[in-house]
């Protein structure tokens, strides 16, 4: 099984096994029950949606549409309130 990117208020930032890019402020991919997440990488904001598009869609709203502000994840997610 792969390992599985977590995000929690008292984390510092989620630790992917390619790091994100310096100014990347959310992460999309699916956790292991195959829901779709998307995170802060701070852990002050998240949740999960019905779709790939739809998560993509809320991350790139909170980070103004920056460009590289949100990133695919290809390994498991996990979201921890």
């Amino acid at each position: 099984m792969p390992p599985v990117i977590q995000a929690a208020p008292a984390q510092t930032g989620a630790q992917p096994a390619d790091p994100a890019p310096a100014d990347a402020r959310f992460v999309v991919g699916q956790d292991p029950e195959g829901r779709w997440v998307a995170f802060e990488v701070h852990g002050r904001a998240g949740g999960l949606f019905r779709s790939r598009r739809d998560a993509i869609d809320y991350a790139e709203d909170e980070t103004g549409h920056r460009p590289d502000a949100v990133r695919l994840s290809g390994e498991r997610v996990a979201l921890r309130l």
